[in-house]
């Protein structure tokens, strides 16, 4: 069978579960889940890899040799030149841009050890498989491959219930609030005026990364969901917002959400929350300047009088949590591409700060190094379309660790107390789905 050639497996499927399933079937050295409005999208396989570090990118062949060139430019402009220049004519790309990539836009290159430090890896996969509730399409796959992968979507198994260990969110609270501290008095002398802060949450076991991505979804109501394993960087994540979204019309949308409050404590408990939450000034002068920031932002990557607030501060439900979200979008103007505008976009105001230069700059010297946390997950295609998702609620796994992130946006009457709890609220979306790793 050609590796062009497709087959449609029909339905119903359990696409969650099925996702889980391609992904933990050891069949794939490398792919990535990527869910997006009811299809879940498995690429499986290198065709094409595409790394992107602080001082060079790289373009990896199946066939394990490589090419590298080293640039000097915009990380944006590499990345969309190399893609550009891929041999074939028509893909889809899969992958992770890290924090660091704001650092290496902004100018600075992220000290690494001496090394070029990893900003993103692509990948265009071998094989791809579209799923949905109807059915299943698969493609770039030979006949061996295609029968196993056809098994595997069809099998109908119970998920295996395994005991969920406890992992303490609440430590690290001193530590916290003694940081928010730090950044409220930068507030008060004018370095910035809001800094989203994080903290990490480290998993004393291993974890069953597909496992916990199955029961995390099942209990979450996330923009887009994702699943990766990439150059042994495993990661699962029920992403809140997009970054950017760039359709075949070149038509552009982004979606701040900022201002938190817990949900999933039954109505009463969620409504009240809700109207604490829309009455909230803190909470409502913190959304309102995400948005104004990400106006400006889009006004400067799209066509003159496109861009318009579309939804204005309704509250999206989250997991365990609720946030004040709206919806930003224009059209991308002539001769900007859509990684440029990823750039532009990069990192999420409502995960960076404001001013996002002197906000980034504040977390490089708050936090240690955030990895893919905050960064984004992407598809892209050859048609000029991306897809980004914020990376945030996620589980990590990498050099046999694992941990959870979670942070809260600081602003002029943020009190330290409250943004720690508001770490734990959103923990709540991840953490008693992490599946422990069943020992050999």
């Amino acid at each position: 069978m050609s590796l062009r050639e497709t087959e449609f497996v029909e339905g119903p499927l359990d696409p969650v579960a099925a996702a889980a399933r391609l992904a933990g079937s050891g069949l794939f050295p490398e792919y990535v889940v990527y869910e997006r409005d009811g299809v879940w999208h498995f690429g499986g396989g290198v065709r094409w890899g595409v790394d992107l570090d602080s001082d060079r990118v790289t373009v990896r062949r199946a066939d394990g040799t490589a090419d590298t060139r080293t640039y000097g430019g915009s990380a944006a402009d590499a990345l969309a030149e190399t893609m550009a220049g891929l041999p074939d004519p028509s893909w889809r790309a899969y992958g992770w841009v890290g924090f660091d990539f704001a650092l290496r836009s902004g100018g600075a290159a992220p000290a690494s050890g001496g090394r070029p430090a990893r900003l993103a890896r692509l990948i265009v996969p071998r094989t791809e498989v579209r799923i949905t509730a109807a059915g299943a399409r698969i493609s770039g796959a030979g006949a061996q491959m295609h029968h196993k992968l056809r098994s595997l979507l069809r099998e109908q198994v119970a998920e295996p219930l395994r005991p969920r260990a406890e992992i303490e969110a609440r430590t690290g609270s001193r530590a916290y609030r003694e940081l928010v501290g730090e950044a409220l008095a930068d507030i008060d002398r004018g370095d910035y005026h809001k800094v989203i802060l994080s903290r990490r949450v480290d998993v004393p076991f291993p974890v069953d990364v597909p496992a916990t991505y199955a029961a995390g979804r099942r209990a979450n109501t996330p923009a887009r969901s994702f699943l990766l394993d990439l150059d042994g960087l495993r990661s699962a994540g029920f992403s809140p917002e997009l970054v950017i979204t760039v359709g075949p019309d070149r038509e552009v949308l982004t979606n701040p959400l900022a201002g938190t409050r817990a949900a999933g404590r039954g109505a009463a408990a969620d409504a009240a929350a809700r109207a604490e939450l829309e009455s909230d000034p803190k909470e409502i002068h913190e959304h309102a300047i995400s948005v104004r920031e990400a106006v400006t932002e889009m006004r400067s990557v799209c066509a003159p009088g496109s861009v318009a607030v579309s939804d204005f501060m309704s509250v999206s439900v989250r997991g365990s949590v609720q946030h004040l979200a709206s919806t930003v979008q224009g059209r991308l103007d002539e001769g900007t591409s859509p990684w440029h505008a990823f750039e532009t976009l990069f990192p999420a105001i409502t995960a960076s700060g404001i001013p996002k230069s002197r906000a980034i700059e504040a977390i490089t010297r708050l936090e240690e190094d955030r990895g893919l946390y905050s960064g984004a997950v992407v598809t892209a295609t050859s048609r000029g379309e991306l897809d980004a998702a914020l990376v945030l609620r996620a589980v990590y796994e990498e050099q046999g660790r694992a941990w959870l992130r979670a942070g809260a946006g600081i602003v002029a009457g943020s009190r330290p107390e409250r943004e720690f709890e508001e770490t734990c609220e959103k923990l709540a979306s991840v953490l008693p789905h992490v599946v422990p790793a069943t020992r050999p």
